[in-house]
């Protein structure tokens, strides 16, 4: 047996990866398990994007490989989107790169910027593969805390008492995943001007900020955010359409060159006809995407009860597709997941899978469709379940 790299050993199989084998062997036995634990839309794309996917096939170079950076047109309508939604401007020839998903965008950054022995701020709780993507790069993740008392908001004091002096990148996360917590412009003024101070380069996720929330923030709004900033975005959760692979990363042209001498020696271009989709998504009009936001608040509010029947305490947030839960007798939220799994055949997230922070908490998924919902609703109307 070849032995894997040593580095390899410092990561683990993705949560989800794992316990979704487990709900599909439960449904290979016949139970009908409800699947509320990943933020997979249920939804359909807007109308006419499947339409165009299918139309392009036709073209004479649908079939070829495509263009590092995408079709020039894509890239123009990521700088409208951007332009319509944000109020920011892109310059669509050297500010933009479309990714084949968010995700790959979180290891190319690492491998751009990060060597061995490098510090990284990753947040508590937070998306998993930040530190996943910086242990594969072997520097180190330093987990920053997200608190409740604090709007799940960094404690800027207590970052800068921290030693700093190896820091090179700092993961952010607004509107955030798992709690939900929004940005607000003056957060995204302290992380720019934190990270001017200590010479830190800021990436800003930011997959969530057009599914349901009035205002829809970048940190890239504020002034100088790009000397120091990059943001990362994509059309899954937005448009329904994370089966696709599309995800785009925003910023100053000097830092995207050196992602991009990851990117050019880890694929070989995007498949046409998907950038083509991508394309007629995101010129999409503003009222699909009211409507849709008007289903997930319905959703959500059916899910508050739902968390309430089990003696959960739900974090009643404006948009998002996910609803985070404190539970009140327990801080065992993975025995909470398992038990429910087992009793009522509902899968959930355990909170403490994004950190210690999200130790007490589980998170629900809004990408049930009514028919589950309902039935979610009669299997909790029983005694509540005990982690």
């Amino acid at each position: 047996m070849i032995q894997p790299a040593n580095k390899i050993s410092q990561v683990q199989e993705y949560y989800f990866a794992t316990k979704l084998r487990e709900v599909r062997a439960m449904i290979a036995e016949g139970k009908e398990v409800i699947n509320a634990g990943i933020g997979n839309p249920d939804l359909r794309p807007p109308q006419g994007v499947n339409e165009i996917l299918f139309q392009s096939l036709q073209d004479s170079n649908a079939h070829g490989y495509q263009s590092y950076l995408g079709l020039p047109e894509l890239r123009e309508a990521i700088s409208q989107f951007y332009k319509k939604h944000y109020e920011v401007g892109l310059d669509s020839s050297s500010e933009i790169v479309p990714l084949m998903g968010s995700k790959e965008g979180i290891l190319h950054i690492s491998m751009a910027f990060l060597n061995p022995g490098d510090q990284v701020l990753v947040p508590d709780p937070g998306y998993p593969t930040y530190a996943s993507a910086t242990k594969l790069c072997e520097a180190t993740p330093v987990f920053y805390d997200l608190l409740l008392e604090n709007n799940w908001q960094p404690d800027f004091a207590k970052l800068e008492q921290s030693d700093l002096s190896k820091v090179k990148l700092m993961w952010v996360n607004y509107p955030n995943m798992p709690t939900g917590a929004p940005g607000d412009l003056e957060v995204f003024e302290k992380l720019v001007a934190f990270a001017k101070a200590h010479n830190i380069l800021i990436i800003n996720d930011n997959p969530y900020s057009c599914v349901g929330y009035e205002k829809k923030q970048s940190i890239l709004q504020v002034d100088g955010a790009m000397e120091v900033c990059l943001e990362l975005n994509s059309i899954s959760k937005t448009f329904n359409m994370a089966g696709w692979r599309v995800g785009m990363l925003l910023g100053k042209g000097n830092y995207l060159k050196e992602v991009l001498k990851v990117k050019t020696n880890m694929d070989s271009g995007m498949f046409y006809a998907v950038q083509k989709g991508a394309i007629a998504a995101l010129n999409t009009p503003i009222e699909w995407l009211d409507q849709q936001n008007e289903l997930y608040a319905a959703r959500r509010l059916q899910m508050i009860e739902i968390a309430r029947a089990l003696e959960l305490e739900p974090e009643v947030r404006q948009g998002g597709i996910f609803l985070w839960c404190k539970m009140k007798n327990s801080h065992d939220d993975k025995a909470f997941v398992d038990q429910l799994l087992k009793d009522r055949h509902i899968f959930v997230a355990p909170g403490s899978i994004f950190g210690e922070n999200g130790r007490g908490y589980v998170r629900f998924s809004l990408c049930v469709n009514q028919e589950q919902i309902t039935t979610m609703k009669r299997r909790t109307s029983k005694v509540p379940v005990h982690g």
